[in-house]
């Protein structure tokens, strides 16, 4: 590593690859993780703070704050994933409750004091729906000015998962996804063209699910449950990264190829709810031409991975020696 760490914020809904995320970010030495804040999504917002705290915990993690954050996104109710992340949101591993306790502020104040607090600008690493992400620039635009850029997990250029062209994170907020795109900040969306590319292979999860070490034990048993491919002997599924993909385009910028491209989130109701429309032609068309310009964000989308490279670092971050945080 060369030069400082940078400083992270991840929020986050505490969800199987948030933890793989959160796991990554304490370890490498890259990055230095300020604080975490909690959004519903994948389980309740009291299951995502139970769980952040109990993965810091198995980490090793130092003192670093947790905040509770949203309840619920802006407009929609809460609708979380357990058939993806089972009952507890951490596929019900029958992990330990943390001897942790969250900090005593709310997630929009933790941010607004820890971005503004940095002696360098933070680059914040939303990995859930953006609701507190877009209460945070509602209420406190003044922190733009120390946010070096928005690295987030979620829309989608092609296919989606919520719906067959929503990707969950937005399509649970749409509204909060819109308020964060355009608030002039720099962006980078990791989103489901990439986010399901990245997989740790069979053998490297066993390794993991063997180890000595709690944080690498956690990080093998996380990715066994959220397998994406199966090994020939059918025995030994490989494990996508998802979420933590995201932390690892903070690390390894490099490891991503991307394009800025106009984005906008649709907001009206219907099957195209939360999609988010990726203008990728090469000069305007007939629509615009008849109704005028549209105003839309810019935002470096990742359209490529180098899904071997983000697999090794993973596994030599999460296996290596933790970094300074």
């Amino acid at each position: 590593m060369t030069g400082r760490p940078i400083p992270v914020i991840i929020d986050c809904d505490t969800g199987v690859d948030d933890a793989l995320a959160l796991l990554f970010a304490v370890r490498h030495p890259a990055l230095d993780l300020r604080a975490v804040t909690c959004v519903a999504g994948n389980t309740d917002v009291d299951g995502v703070v139970r769980n952040t705290l109990t993965v810091l915990e198995q980490a090793g993690a130092p003192p670093v704050p947790v905040a509770r954050g949203a309840e619920r996104p802006l407009v929609e109710p809460v609708r979380a994933p357990r058939h993806v992340h089972g009952e507890d949101g951490m596929g019900d591993l029958g992990l330990p409750a943390p001897a942790r306790t969250p900090a005593d502020v709310d997630a929009v104040t933790l941010l607004r004091r820890e971005i503004l607090a940095s002696p360098r600008p933070v680059t914040l690493i939303p990995t859930a729906p953006p609701t507190n992400i877009a209460l945070l620039l509602r209420t406190h635009p003044e922190v733009v000015r120390n946010i070096e850029r928005i690295v987030f997990m979620g829309g989608a250029v092609a296919t989606g998962n919520a719906t067959p062209v929503a990707e969950f994170n937005v399509w649970h907020d749409p509204e909060a996804a819109a308020i964060m795109l355009t608030a002039g900040v720099p962006i980078t969306m990791y989103g489901l063209d990439v986010f399901q590319r990245v997989v740790v292979p069979g053998a490297d999860v066993r390794r993991l699910r063997a180890s000595g070490d709690p944080a690498v034990r956690l990080a093998g048993e996380l990715l066994a449950h959220r397998p994406s491919a199966p090994e020939s002997d059918g025995d030994d599924p490989a494990g996508g990264l998802g979420d933590a993909g995201a932390a690892c385009a903070v690390a390894d910028p490099a490891g991503i190829s991307t394009r800025l491209l106009p984005v906008e989130v649709n907001l009206a109701p219907g099957p195209g709810r939360g999609q988010t429309i990726v203008d990728r032609r090469a000069r305007p068309g007939g629509s615009e031409i008849h109704a005028g310009e549209r105003e839309q964000a810019l935002v470096d989308v990742a359209l490529d991975v180098d899904v071997q490279r983000f697999a090794k670092l993973y596994l030599t971050t999460v296996e290596g020696t933790p970094g300074p945080v």
